[in-house]
Formats: C-alpha cells, sequence, structure tokens
C-alpha cells in the first residue's frame, strides 16, 4: 500500500463518480492525477478486476463505474489494491539466539494484521459517495 496506488484508484473512481454515467479515457483520467496514461490503465485493470470499474475499448470507450458509488466501500478499493503489509517488511535475519530476534517477526506479523484489521475496518465505514460529497 506505501507505493500510492491507493491514492491513484481512489482518484480514478473519484473522478468516475464525478463524470458519472459518462465514459472517460485513460488519457482524460491521467490528465487529472498528472501520471502516464498506462499507470492509469494498469489500475483501471485491477479495478475491473475488483467489479469496481467497467470499460470498453473503441471509439465510443473508456471507463465509468460498474455500480453507484453509494455500493462501493472504500475498503473495497484498498483491498483490490493491497500489495504488502502496509508497515512493511524487516529486510534483514534477526539473530535466532536473541531473545528478541527470534520473535521480532512473528510479533511484527501478528501487530500488522492487527492495525491492518482496523485500517480496513475504517475504510469499510465510508464509501466513495461519502468520500466525494467532500469536493463539491
Amino acid at each position: 500500500m506505501n507505493n500510492g496506488r491507493f491514492a491513484v484508484s481512489l482518484h480514478i473512481l473519484t473522478l468516475l463518480a464525478h463524470k458519472q454515467g459518462e465514459w472517460l479515457s485513460s488519457e482524460y483520467i491521467a490528465g487529472s492525477i498528472n501520471i502516464n496514461p498506462v499507470l492509469v490503465r494498469k489500475e483501471i485493470s485491477n479495478l475491473r478486476e475488483a467489479g469496481l470499474v467497467e470499460s470498453r475499448e473503441g471509439k465510443n470507450g473508456g471507463t465509468t463505474l460498474a455500480k453507484s458509488p453509494s455500493k462501493i466501500l472504500l475498503s473495497e478499493v484498498y483491498n483490490a489494491v493491497r500489495q504488502e503489509v502496509l508497515l512493511g517488511r524487516s529486510r534483514n535475519d534477526p539473530n535466532p539466539d536473541c531473545v528478541i530476534g527470534r520473535q521480532i517477526n512473528e510479533q511484527l506479523d501478528g501487530l500488522y494484521v492487527e492495525v491492518e484489521d482496523a485500517l480496513v475496518q475504517k475504510l469499510g465505514k465510508k464509501t466513495l459517495a461519502n468520500f466525494y460529497k467532500q469536493f463539491r
């Protein structure tokens, strides 16, 4: 999650909520986010797999929301882009002879699950519609 995919995906979905019913091109969306359209298409593909958007190719193609913004939970967006542990992983192998070293990763894993569960619960209480209303 630390890589910004949640922010990009939420930006895409919020823009689609703003233009609800329209089919937006990846170029248009990329212009709003100020990133390369290829990156937008990758996120759109992921959001489509999660059932959050629909896409079609061709002259009148583009992307639109697959369901009402009031039916899209922010936790769904988070789960669609989740790739790694929220707080990261230790990059070294702790000393197994140390009382802390031999247990640290197990204890961190438990803490990370607890923190991420709290985040998902909080995001599960807010819809895309709730988030979008802040922009009016």
